[in-house]
């Protein structure tokens, strides 16, 4: 299996290889923006790790153009820590999980296992009809895997998606953030992490009619999330 590490910092990106190629993994680098965005639509990688601070232009743009362009591998960024800012405008974009830096070996080789077991997402040609599931003025078609919100399309994301699936066939039972990262992300292992929380604010803002009051994606204090209809 081969990733494609989108790196600008040369000892960085050999520790990742390093780190990388020790499991097993075929490694690619690209050192720019432009370049990232060349492999990225042209070489077969099953997971693309990439920074944000790129030379060129940054990693937003390299996110934005290769989900525009169609690209559908998991994409795991890179960031500073603390800029949570940053993990959110990723997820918003199409990421798919990140890694703050500094970070360790083998959390990063753990969530990059993770994203290879993730079903690659096949998106239909034309809108696949099928059962509808409604909750409050929002339709969820699971066979072409669209939502509409009041009659108009809402983007999400695949793993806003895949989250939201998880909880509305959960219906009414909570469901921890591991349970989550398990079912969603694939993680076998109890990693610490806010990404369930960031997606499910996404989630809320996207559908709910009051995401600081949400009526149908709930919070279980100190547990995790239910989803009522």
């Amino acid at each position: 299996m081969s990733v494609l590490v989108i790196e600008d910092n040369r000892d960085l990106a050999f520790a990742v290889a390093s780190a990388l190629e020790s499991e097993g993994f075929e490694v690619i680098i690209a050192e720019s923006g432009p370049e990232g965005v060349e492999k990225g639509q042209t070489v077969a990688a099953e997971v693309i790790i990439l920074d944000l601070m790129l030379p060129g232009f940054d990693g937003f743009r390299v996110l934005r153009t290769l989900r525009s362009s169609g690209v559908e591998t998991p994409i795991l960024i890179l960031t500073a820590k603390g800029e949570e800012d940053d993990k959110v405008k990723g997820f918003r974009l199409g990421a798919d999980d990140y890694v703050t830096k500094p970070f360790g070996a083998m959390e990063l080789v753990a969530r990059v296992e993770a994203l290879t077991r993730r079903p690659r997402l096949v998106r239909p040609r034309a809108a696949a009809s099928g059962p509808i599931d409604r909750f409050g003025d929002v339709e969820v078609n699971r066979a072409s895997r669209t939502v509409e919100r009041a009659g108009e399309p809402v983007a999400l994301s695949p793993k806003e998606y895949d989250l939201l699936l998880a909880l509305m066939n959960r219906s009414g039972a909570v469901m921890t953030r591991h349970e989550l990262l398990t079912e969603v992300w694939g993680y076998q292992s109890d990693v610490s992490t806010r990404t369930v929380d960031i997606h499910v604010s996404e989630l809320r803002k996207k559908l709910e009619k009051k995401p600081a009051e949400p009526k149908h994606i709930l919070t279980v204090r100190k547990t995790g999330y239910r989803f009522e209809p």
